[in-house]
């Protein structure tokens, strides 16, 4: 039996793999010399030069220096699909959202964490390339909500108004962590969020129905 088909299989994962070391390289190497430096004070070629590519294979990966740094936000996107898939069918889905949350933490952050999180957050340059990384997670997570659900995000609204709900709730705890000097963790924080919207969405509801003019 012939084994091209295996070797041109491995072949293509290798080469995936390599792909996607270099970009990841590419990405820690922007983020490590905005930090240093500041991010206008960053140029692609230096980013290049630091991850010892040529400056087209830096385009071949990324438009803008700002795209470069904030490609670890797309990684979190899989990182947190990947946690609420593994989680029990059976299991109520809050809690699975909350779970897989979490699971983009399993330590709480030092302070080169802390300082990427301020950077991302607070720097307008970003701010593009961030929204798009957000609209990233919030589709594949939407799918992955549909899925569970045995809809489709094109048929049912749900999954999609889901998904931009633990988003919402996600950066307003972790905004608050940050700007706050909360005593709790950011794990505590964000379940903490998480069980405060499961609480309030159904009290609000039940709230604006109950203020609700009566129909005639």
């Amino acid at each position: 039996m012939s084994t091209l088909p295996s070797q041109a299989a491995e072949a293509l994962g290798l080469r995936e793999r390599k792909k996607q070391a270099t970009r990841a390289t590419l990405s820690a190497v922007a983020l490590r010399l905005a930090l240093e430096r500041g991010i206008d004070q960053v140029t692609v070629e230096e980013i290049a030069q630091e991850a010892n590519v040529s400056l087209r294979t830096f385009r071949n990966y990324f438009p803008t220096k700002a795209a470069a740094i904030v490609d670890i936000a797309h990684n979190r996107a899989d990182t947190f699909v990947a946690a609420f898939k593994a989680r029990p069918a059976k299991e109520e889905l809050w809690s699975s959202l909350t779970e897989a949350l979490l699971a983009l933490y399993p330590d709480e952050p030092d302070r080169n964490s802390i300082e990427r999180m301020r950077l991302l957050r607070n720097e307008p340059a970003l701010a593009t390339e961030e929204y798009k990384a957000d609209l990233t997670v919030q589709a594949k997570l939407a799918e992955a909500i549909a899925e569970r659900s045995g809809s489709t995000v094109s048929s049912d609204i749900m999954p999609g108004l889901t998904a931009a709900l633990v988003l919402a709730t996600a950066h307003t705890a972790l905004e608050f962590w940050l700007s706050s000097g909360s005593r709790t963790t950011l794990r505590e924080t964000l379940s903490g969020a998480m069980h405060e919207v499961q609480l309030i969405v159904p009290s609000a509801i039940a709230q604006d129905a109950a203020d609700a003019p009566p129909q005639r």
